[in-house]
């Protein structure tokens, strides 16, 4: 985590079921614990971060959940109400216009209108300020939708520098578009399993990002990593063992074992596979078979990032 020093916006995709909200946990709570004020927002989510960091459920309002820890799950509805109010000025002048149908049907019409009001208003929270003028928060992480939803709301910005040629919404995404592909100031996080297909997912992912987008990836997390048990030697040795068809406890271990050595290969092959395709800094982050999504290993994983 050492190499977001200084990055006001985290950006965390990755193939579904991977863990990029326990990710985006144990980021959170590990630059919280070095004195960062972070901001968790996610995306119209089914809720699960309270759980991993032991707290009350977390709503489409802004709340402190834990020290230096803030978060909110974003809805669409209420943020393309809050985005009007601010470009607006006033939440009476927006009631009017957005209540009114035919105006809330010709935003919706927009396209990527309910994903840039989610990407937009996590962008803005970067800019908050205190009265004072001091930056409400230092860093705000998104935990952004599954690989190729997460890919089209970052194309968000740019269709609508397409089809809109002036004005606010134009503006807004053009800052956004260019804060994105600032390595200074955003970092994209790819989050994957030490598998073939989310590896081949992720790879797929960051060459549309860099390639199509311009957008940097700066981290790559693979999660769920067993620890190795055997040499390549072993692995290769049980791999060609025949199977053992008895249902005896000599049976069962080397059945076990076989296995065991075959996913150790898997991951193996996986991870030479992303260092040579994809060198980007890479955390490894273990699988920890008793705890799950619990808060003891979000703070066990918080050590590790």
């Amino acid at each position: 985590m050492h190499d977001f020093q200084g990055k006001r916006f985290l950006f965390v995709t990755g193939k579904g079921g991977v863990g990029k909200t326990t990710t985006c946990a144990a980021a959170a709570l590990a630059l919280a614990q070095r004195g960062k004020r972070v901001l968790v927002c996610m995306c119209n989510a089914k809720e699960r971060l309270s759980v991993m960091l032991g707290t009350d459920g977390i709503g489409d309002e802004v709340r402190p959940v834990l020290p230096n820890v803030w978060a909110v799950n974003i809805e669409p509805e209420r943020a393309l109400d809050e985005y009007g109010a601010m470009v607006l000025r006033s939440k009476t002048l927006a009631s009017l216009l957005f209540d009114n149908q035919i105006a809330r049907a010709f935003f919706r019409a927009v396209p990527g209108m309910p994903e840039w009001t989610m990407l937009g208003k996590a962008w803005w929270h970067t800019t908050e300020t205190w009265p004072d003028g001091s930056l409400k928060y230092d860093v705000v992480i998104l935990d952004a939708p599954a690989t190729g939803h997460g890919l089209d709301m970052l194309r968000v910005p740019k269709v609508i520098l397409d089809v809109a040629k002036s004005g606010l919404l134009r503006r807004d995404a053009e800052r956004a578009y260019r804060f994105f592909q600032d390595t200074q100031e955003c970092a994209v996080v790819l989050v994957t399993l030490p598998e073939e297909m989310p590896a081949t997912e992720t790879l797929e992912l960051a060459r549309a990002l860099e390639g199509e987008l311009s957008i940097p990836v700066s981290r790559l997390v693979v999660n769920c990593m067993l620890p190795p048990l055997f040499s390549m030697e072993e692995r290769r040795a049980l791999e060609a063992m025949e199977p053992i068809s008895d249902d005896s406890p000599v049976g069962a271990v080397l059945l076990s074992s076989r296995n065991r050595a075959t996913r150790e290969r898997i991951q193996a092959e996986a991870l030479t596979r992303l260092a040579a395709e994809l060198p980007r800094p890479t955390t490894v982050l273990p699988l920890l078979f008793d705890e799950g999504a619990q808060p003891s290993a979000i703070r066990e994983l918080a050590r590790r990032l």
